[in-house]
């Protein structure tokens, strides 16, 4: 669990972000329909976009805050970023991806490798290449390589889009271990309520950039 404060104001062309929420949880779900702000959220907690105003705090971090003038460089956010499309290296197999996000100097980036290789179930995968991997398994890939950072939290955005429902119902369990056995707090976008009844336990609910409801 960690405390997460996100007071964000952000305004892209015609659409404005306004989003201001404190609370210690383990996952937070964001919640809303497509254009809502839910990846702008995202963004401006992993550094991605720079907020107009406001303050962003992860523990007892200040990531961003326009009062102070600070403004963290992504790198030094340690945020791990899974966007909906993975992202993954090409030129890569699983296992070199996964590797990608060894941190210099980690002494325990091996033992590290082997949970998440047995958390997420990812041994048969590590030769593959990345064009061999289906959409569920380039998602678990990618969220093993994001933890390999050591992130104070991890944000998901979307991860199981465009799987079907059999799919989406086999990956769960895997994210779900990674609350349980790994305790990195997430912050979990997504637009089906069946992943949200089974992730979150507090929820922003956006429509047109604003908080339209916040509960458990």
């Amino acid at each position: 669990m960690i405390a997460l404060t996100l007071d964000v104001a952000l305004r892209q062309q015609a659409f404005e972000l306004q989003v201001r929420d404190t609370a210690s949880v383990e996952v937070l779900g964001v919640f809303g329909p497509s254009g809502s702000g839910k990846t702008t959220l995202l963004e401006a907690i992993a550094g991605i976009r720079t907020p107009d105003a406001g303050e962003i705090r992860v523990g007892d971090r200040v990531l961003f805050s326009s009062a102070a003038g600070i403004n963290l460089p992504a790198r030094d956010r340690h945020i791990g970023y899974v966007p909906q499309d993975a992202l993954l290296f090409p030129n890569l197999d699983a296992a070199g991806n996964i590797n990608y996000g060894v941190r210099p100097g980690d002494p325990m980036s091996h033992d590290r490798r082997a949970i998440l290789i047995e958390i997420l179930d990812l041994a048969p995968l590590l030769p593959r290449r990345v064009q061999k991997l289906s959409g569920g398994e380039k998602q678990r890939v990618a969220i093993a390589r994001a933890l390999m950072t050591q992130p104070a939290v991890l944000l998901l955005d979307e991860p199981l889009a465009g799987l079907d429902r059999a799919r989406r119902d086999r990956i769960v369990p895997y994210l779900l271990r990674i609350r349980r056995d790994l305790h990195v707090p997430l912050v979990y976008v997504t637009h089906d309520e069946t992943e949200l009844t089974a992730m979150a336990d507090r929820v922003l609910f956006l429509e047109g950039g604003r908080i339209r409801a916040i509960g458990p």
